[in-house]
């Protein structure tokens, strides 16, 4: 996959800005998605939304949440997921999908996966 210059220091800035949300938390939808970014260099708190056995613990438990980052994959199940949590949490908590549109665009479509950011761990170091 080729990467330029200006792919990397957006996603460099994109971490940053992941990084200096206080009052959030970033939902992924497994263990891959969440090592890939924390070998991007994100610090924050990342909850897997596998881990939580079904939709109706996921949203009872991060609804507590001010704000969730959504970050799942953009195949069907991904949008699937996406789709229903901001169903089931639109009146409990603010679910921000401007990082997820944010990826897309500095990736310019490549990455459909979460997980397959890790391309861009040896760039980033």
């Amino acid at each position: 996959m080729l990467v330029t210059e200006q792919e990397i220091s957006e996603l460099q800035n994109f971490i940053s800005q992941l990084n200096s949300v206080m009052d959030g938390v970033v939902v992924v939808e497994g263990k891959r998605d969440c090592d890939a970014l924390r070998k991007l260099g994100y610090q924050g708190k990342i909850l897997e939304f596998y881990k939580f056995g079904g939709m109706i613990n996921f949203t009872d438990s991060v609804s507590k949440y001010k704000k969730i980052i959504v970050l799942f994959d953009r195949d069907k199940k991904g949008r699937h997921l996406t789709g229903k949590t901001i169903h089931l949490l639109q009146r409990r908590t603010k679910v921000d999908l401007s990082y997820k549109r944010k990826l897309r665009q500095i990736t310019k479509g490549k990455i459909m996966f979460i997980e397959q950011l890790v391309c861009y761990e040896s760039y980033l170091v």
